[in-house]
């Protein structure tokens, strides 16, 4: 049982490793034993001559383990010698893994290797060690194991940023979107094996909706221009009881320039800023209220989605009934799942900029709904003011309406900073 945390682990693995090594080569420590010197002692006796020591090489996992875990580090040491070569490759098991080997890292002093990456399940691994002594002469063994089995295969089912969706150049609120196709409850085996590296290094977290999605954001909006490269390295973790992930994923995607547009349901104006200068205002149409769902959102919305016709149907109410309507609406951009848009509304031209009258959207006139619609990135933000209904954090990508600690409440690993793109580390 101490054997296997030890191993499972970075910090100790080593240590534990170089423990086992002497433990193992006892014939130093025998050699000034009373029985080795008496031959030589002997008048006359031939002088003995040098026996060449081997190196001595240990592994683990050990030769023929079973059921080991996926995310064991396999370590490899060697005494008296270094280590010229190791391969781990996978000989027999899950589809696809047939040939694959895990990358590792040999220590400064050639004396130690360890694995790095996660194996794949039900997979039998063959261990080639090379090493060579101080005189050039060299010895290779061998040694298998066995990873644990997987009785179901959990996959990505959406990711967003998507060139189809999204495109792959978004605006400064874009939040990363993992769902997955099973339930994960080994959250901490995931989220720590979906690594993010940036152009320029980003603080954020991964948050925890339930146990099939997991989005991440940056603690405060991204830098303009960052190259962002999420590397989802799912294959073989442990996504729960007999669950484990099928392939890796990576996505690359580019954060636009910087704009965000904000609002006052009381000043009927929305003022769009791009890269901290303004550069349009625009008169607006906010909802009317009276009722609930007539009122407009506050808070801080993203552009989810945006759509040259949108057909908008009067929510809870139907044909027939006082209020219904249905209506062809042209240059949409969707700011919530509660059916909030920004909007051409030729019909309110006369109140934008002076009252609110629609039921609930931000209208604005052709000309500017062109505009903003041609101008607008997905995952800008549109921060609306002064309305005394807030935008839920799950209305659509209401992200951004949990502070940091909210956010980060939902986390198994809490904050932290992206690596460089470019970087080696992690490989």
């Amino acid at each position: 049982m101490h054997v296997r945390q030890a191993i499972r682990g970075s910090t100790y693995g080593p240590g534990l490793l170089a423990l086992m090594l002497a433990v193992s080569c006892p014939a130093a420590a025998a050699a000034g034993a009373e029985g080795e010197t008496e031959p030589s002692a002997r008048a006359g006796a031939a002088a003995p001559q040098a026996v060449r020591e081997k190196p001595a090489v240990m592994v683990m996992p050990s030769d023929g383990s079973q059921g080991v875990p996926t995310d064991t580090t396999v370590l490899v040491g060697v005494r008296g010698g270094t280590l010229e070569k190791v391969t781990v490759r996978a000989v027999k098991g899950s589809k696809g893994s047939a040939g694959a080997a895990l990358p590792g890292v040999l220590s400064a002093d050639g004396t130690q290797w360890r694995s790095r990456g996660t194996a794949a399940p039900g997979t039998t691994y063959e261990v080639t060690v090379l090493a060579a002594d101080p005189e050039g002469g060299t010895m290779e063994s061998t040694s298998s194991f066995t990873t644990v089995r997987a009785a179901e295969g959990f996959a990505v089912q959406s990711l967003l940023p998507h060139r189809d969706y999204t495109g792959l150049t978004v605006g400064v609120g874009m939040p990363i979107m993992i769902t997955f196709d099973r339930d994960v409850t080994d959250r901490l085996s995931v989220e720590r094996n979906l690594l993010l590296r940036t152009s320029k290094p980003v603080h954020g977290a991964w948050h925890w909706f339930d146990d099939r999605n997991v989005h991440f954001r940056p603690k405060r909006f991204w830098p303009a221009h960052t190259r962002v490269r999420l590397e989802a390295r799912l294959s073989g973790v442990r996504g729960g009881e007999g669950l484990y992930g099928r392939r890796d994923h990576v996505l690359d995607f580019r954060i636009g320039r910087s704009q965000i547009t904000s609002g006052s349901v009381h000043a009927h104006r929305l003022t769009v800023r791009r890269d901290g200068e303004e550069i349009r205002e625009i008169p607006m149409s906010a909802g009317q209220g009276g009722v609930w769902k007539y009122h407009t959102t506050s808070g801080i919305h993203l552009a989810m989605s945006r759509e040259p016709v949108t057909i908008m149907i009067s929510p809870g109410i139907g044909p027939g009934q006082p209020g219904y309507y249905r209506k062809t609406v042209y240059n949409t951009v969707r700011i919530s799942n509660s059916g909030e848009y920004v909007h051409s509304a030729p019909w309110s031209v006369g109140s934008q900029g002076r009252a609110n009258v629609s039921h609930g959207c931000v209208n604005v006139s052709p000309a500017n709904a062109r505009w903003f619609i041609d101008n607008t990135l997905i995952g800008d933000p549109i921060i609306i003011t002064g309305s005394p209904r807030e935008l839920e954090p799950t209305n659509g990508w209401g992200h951004w309406q949990e502070d940091w600690a909210q956010w980060t409440r939902w986390s198994t690993l809490k904050g932290f900073t992206t690596e460089g793109i470019g970087s080696s580390a992690g490989q």
